[in-house]
């Protein structure tokens, strides 16, 4: 085994910081899941809800085998991007646009982890720490096919139906702006009119008087 020296303390600190994001997410999925429409969609996070709160014992498991406490670093990319999500949560998004919205989300903290694993796994075998290796690729596989399933369900009609979506406001706002311009008109046609109105009734007016 490798002597272990400033790489396994970047390792350490790595595995603190995975581990505290994967406690973040298991807080915030069940928001993602509640703010879901799309059945499937709301299964894919309770999903990887569960599949979460494993990672959070694998990473336990890692710790053990490093002989190390479990501990978690705060991770500020994670908060970061829970903070994101939270806050297109907030928007006056119709339905479809909202799930799409959310998926985005999702993947965004799932790349986020990908890359975090990557780098884990690959440090892992470099030190070598193979009962790590093999936990830590555990959790690899699970972001990734999570991802995926995100890709599938967007791909599969949740975002043609944002989009379709869009376009329906996209022809009210034209329908809207065409009554508009009606209503303008007819307010102008009734002004002209009653100016026509009282031109004849002084020329009335002036008739009686003769």
């Amino acid at each position: 085994m490798p002597e272990q020296g400033k790489l396994y303390d970047a390792f350490l600190d790595e595995l603190r910081d995975a581990y505290d994001a994967e406690k973040q997410l298991v807080k915030a999925l069940p928001k993602l899941a509640k703010n879901t429409v799309s059945a499937d969609l709301r299964g894919a996070f309770e999903s990887h809800l569960e599949e979460t709160k494993g990672h959070v014992e694998k990473l336990e498991q890692v710790f053990a085998s490093l002989e190390e406490k479990v501990r978690g670093k705060h991770c500020d990319g994670m908060a970061g991007i829970i903070e994101e999500g939270a806050s297109v949560m907030s928007e006056d998004f119709e339905d479809e646009t909202m799930d799409a919205c959310l998926i985005a989300a999702g993947q965004r903290a799932e790349h986020y982890e990908m890359a975090a694993y990557g780098t884990l796994v690959a440090w892992a075998r470099a030190l070598g720490h193979e009962e790590a290796v093999g936990l830590l690729e555990e959790i690899l596989e699970e972001e990734k096919a999570a991802d995926e399933k995100l890709t599938e369900l967007a791909e599969g009609g949740i975002n043609e139906a944002a989009a379709a979506g869009a376009d329906e406001d996209e022809e009210e706002d034209e329908e809207s702006g065409d009554s508009g311009e009606s209503e303008e008109e007819e307010q102008g046609s009734k002004t002209a009119k009653k100016g026509s109105n009282r031109s004849s009734a002084k020329r009335a007016a002036k008739g009686g008087r003769r």
